[in-house]
């Protein structure tokens, strides 16, 4: 059973749909990867390694950039992206 979503072939991270803890096997669209670390309901899991400025995509769209290399099986959040959707001080002047 699929313990993440991945929503656009192009992705290179899966959204967790139920907490998965560190050691379990992320499963979702025939593709699979061991987490490094715990991650949170809703929080997103790389699905192969990411380096520093990386474009992190999801919906098969930027949503950010790797603010550090990232191994696969790791968390992608707030504390390794910097997004670049929604951010008041970039974009039009």
């Amino acid at each position: 059973m699929a313990n993440a979503i991945i929503l656009d072939e192009r992705d290179n991270v899966a959204t967790a749909i139920a907490d998965i803890r560190q050691g379990e096997t992320v499963q979702a669209a025939g593709r699979s990867v061991v987490t490094v670390e715990d991650i949170p309901f809703g929080h997103k899991v790389a699905l192969r390694p990411l380096a520093n400025g990386d474009v992190i995509l999801k919906y098969g769209e930027s949503i950010g950039l790797a603010l550090g290399d990232i191994a696969e099986g790791a968390c992608v959040h707030v504390h390794n992206v910097d997004s670049q959707r929604g951010r008041g001080d970039k974009g039009a002047a």
